[in-house]
């Protein structure tokens, strides 16, 4: 496994649907890719949910769940995250419970609260946006919990996951604030950081999450996976290139979400005005984009800044060698530190592990 002092690799996958490409192929590449990844010692693989977007293939994390783990045998599957409120709980919980049945030890169950789309899907899902008719989210997400606690054979509850958890699958709470870090911290959950979507924010949600910390019987000490775009070349110049449709994407999906990706040619044509420029170059800039030694140096200070345990690497790149060999970068990068002509070895700080 790709691990160097408690730091592991992660997958956070959207399954990106690319311009003038079947949304089926991208499907069908994941069965390619896990293995790759688990090959290269990654230590989970998760999908998001997305509903009425379709540049993101990940309207459905269950199933997509129980595909890749058929086909891997040492990588962890799981959701990054189910977004509670789109569902009932109790489906849930037996949805990964079975899961588990099937592959077990090897489940994560991530939790979000966002709709995972625009307005009019979260109608469409019946959300009502009523804490009186919904719950909260909180008392969702401790009641789904209570759903998966393994109970003994004379504490059978009034209404019971069926097939019973035989053991606890991990559930995470994913989040974009403080308040999302505050409610992990409280439930003794880990907790997983989207730094790819609102980076401003990682300092603070992190700091929150480990002031706030009560162990549990989950979890004795925090425990943060933080997400990053990630794009690995063998030069800067092939990573500039095969940004371009994320860069791209970041803009025009606030515009019409309902677009697909650019293709890296498609995205180069694209004419960008000197504010979406200026506020792209503000979001990368704390994204690990680059060739191999740009790459060390940008994971090195993103290990620095954050004191991740692990790292969720979204990596939206067109064509599966691309995206295969981003990946084998990343694994490499962790594995050699990044020497600079002064100083020698950079080393990023080191942070507790216990997952």
């Amino acid at each position: 496994m790709n691990e160097k002092a408690g730091f592991a690799l992660s997958v956070l996958d959207t399954v990106p649907v690319w311009n003038g490409v079947p949304a089926s192929r991208s499907l069908h590449e994941l069965l390619e890719l896990a293995p790759e990844v688990e090959g290269l010692g990654y230590r989970r693989y998760w999908l998001a949910e997305h509903h009425n977007m379709p540049a993101f293939g990940t309207s459905t994390p269950p199933v997509l769940i129980g595909q890749l783990a058929a086909v891997t045998s040492t990588l962890r599957i799981g959701s990054g995250g189910v977004m509670l409120p789109n569902h009932v709980p109790l489906v849930v919980a037996e949805q990964f419970a079975t899961l588990d049945v099937f592959h077990p030890g090897r489940i994560d169950l991530g939790i979000g609260r966002a709709p995972g789309g625009e307005p009019a899907t979260a109608q469409a899902l019946r959300r009502t946006g009523d804490p009186a008719h919904e719950g909260s989210f909180g008392e969702q997400l401790e009641e789904l919990i209570g759903y998966l606690t393994p109970t003994g054979s004379g504490d059978r509850p009034a209404v019971a996951v069926s097939p019973p958890p035989e053991r606890r699958v991990p559930v995470w709470l994913l989040g974009t604030s403080a308040s999302s870090a505050s409610l992990a911290a409280r439930l003794g959950l880990p907790y997983a950081f989207a730094h790819h979507l609102n980076p401003a924010g990682t300092d603070a949600a992190l700091a929150r999450y480990r002031e706030e910390f009560q162990p549990s019987a989950h979890l004795a000490h925090p425990y943060v996976a933080v997400s990053s775009q990630v794009v690995a070349a063998d030069t800067d110049e092939e990573a500039d290139w095969l940004a371009g449709p994320i860069r791209i994407a970041h803009v025009e999906g606030r515009i019409n979400p309902l677009t697909l990706f650019r293709t890296p040619g498609q995205a180069a044509q694209y004419e960008l005005t000197d504010s979406q420029r200026s506020y792209l170059d503000g979001h990368f800039a704390t994204q690990i984009v680059g060739g191999p030694q740009e790459v060390r140096r940008r994971l090195a200070e993103f290990r620095s800044r954050t004191g991740a345990d692990e790292l969720l690497a979204a990596t939206p790149v067109f064509g599966l060698e691309a995206r295969v060999r981003s990946f084998e970068l990343l694994a490499e990068a962790v594995d050699q530190p990044l020497v600079t002509a002064s100083s020698g070895a950079l080393s990023p700080a080191s942070s507790a592990s216990n997952s």
